[in-house]
């Protein structure tokens, strides 16, 4: 197996956009090349992270749609679909595309356009990956949620308070970052005084609905020289899945499926826990950032929560999370966060953060999770 580099990589900002679907994968993926020095090189492939574009957009088949757009014919072209893992798994076919020699260039984008839907229409569709008995029932995400905070909350005896520095974390993070929907502080009482979506969550430990693309462009890692002097090496890949019914799960609080995931990833990448840097977890609610922190291996269960009091997982801390605000305030279209997480990895191991750079960040983690935790994937990156 060769080994897979990021040689460039770009983003749209993140928020309530004016620019259709099409046009948001092509501003991404142009800067992408343009990073990468690739824009005279013949691409053999393109993989697109999308959830819902058919359903929300009227829009289908649009990786194709991308490679006659950017000129790219006749590269080969696939959209990939594995909900809000959508991108994370087109990273994945990416890798494996490189790795296993099939091809040598490779564009990955991922997108969604997704404030033009009414809400309600909106949470139907994103409803629809979770267990069909789940759903007839009424449950949506940000219901399991709720759920999940309560049962963690009283297991571990956990304050709501404790939870929601998360947001207040990523707010401070998300003002950092010129491509964040939301580039605001706020305040613990301006989270615990927001209305209510489902108990114990309020709105601001809700990411919110954002439009978005991101991009990245992969090479072999020995061919990477030849488009730059700071390339990016995907050291290590792991995917694994869980019961899709919740209610059915041994214990809720615990995410098997990232445990799996992880593991493989750490594994192949050669690397523990411990030697990670700085990570980006998909803090769609509050609680999940601090139970993927738990995991993933950086701290033992119930003790997540306490990490962010002490500012351990805080920008300065011993392991940064989401210094790019996260979900919750870099935003979450859905095919594009697992990209941009591994956009905000690629800049942050590269040292071009800005104001919200990692000093010395070497190894990088991403969760990209999907469904309600039944599908995760990690990335784990390195600078060479």
């Amino acid at each position: 197996m060769r080994g897979v580099a990021i040689i460039g990589c770009g983003m749209t900002r993140f928020g309530k956009l004016e620019r259709g679907l099409v046009d948001l994968l092509v501003e991404a993926s142009l800067a992408a090349i343009t990073d990468a020095g690739a824009s005279e090189r013949g691409f053999d492939a393109i993989y697109v992270g999308n959830m819902c574009s058919g359903e929300l957009n009227g829009v289908t088949g649009v990786a194709s749609v991308l490679a006659d757009r950017i000129g790219l014919l006749p590269a080969a072209a696939d959209r990939i679909e594995n909900g809000p893992a959508s991108g994370g798994s087109a990273v994945k076919a990416g890798f494996m595309a490189v790795a296993s020699g099939i091809h040598d260039l490779v564009l990955v984008a991922g997108g969604e356009k997704m404030t033009d839907t009414p809400t309600g229409r909106l949470a139907d569709v994103i409803s629809t990956l979770l267990h069909p008995y789940e759903y007839a029932c009424g449950a949506t995400l940000p219901s399991l949620g709720a759920l999940l905070a309560r049962m963690y909350m009283e297991k571990y005896g956990v304050r709501r308070e404790s939870i929601s520095l998360v947001a207040v974390k990523n707010h401070k993070n998300g003002s950092l970052n010129p491509y964040a929907h939301f580039q605001k502080e706020i305040t613990l009482d301006d989270v615990l005084n927001s209305p209510v979506v489902a108990e114990p969550l309020r709105l601001y430990d809700v990411c919110p609905v954002s439009d978005g693309a991101a991009a990245l462009v992969l090479c072999p890692a020995e061919r990477a020289s030849e488009f730059t002097d700071t390339p990016v090496i995907i050291k290590g890949v792991g995917h694994a899945t869980d019961v899709q019914s919740v209610t059915e799960r041994d214990d809720p609080t615990v995410l098997s499926a990232l445990r799996v995931a992880s593991e493989k990833a750490y594994e192949m990448a050669g690397v523990e826990p411990g030697d990670v840097d700085v990570a980006e977890l998909h803090d769609a609610f509050t609680i999940l950032e601090v139970v993927q922190s738990e995991d993933v291996g950086f701290f033992r269960k119930g003790e997540g929560a306490r990490a962010v009091e002490e500012g351990e997982t805080w920008l300065g801390g011993r392991i940064p999370i989401n210094p790019s605000g996260g979900l919750k305030a870099r935003g979450h279209p859905l095919g594009a966060t697992g990209v941009a997480q591994i956009v905000e990895l690629t800049w942050q191991l590269r040292g071009e953060a800005g104001r919200r750079q990692v000093e010395g960040a070497e190894v990088g983690l991403s969760v990209n999770f999907g469904g309600f935790g039944n599908s995760i994937l990690v990335h784990i990156l390195e600078r060479r």
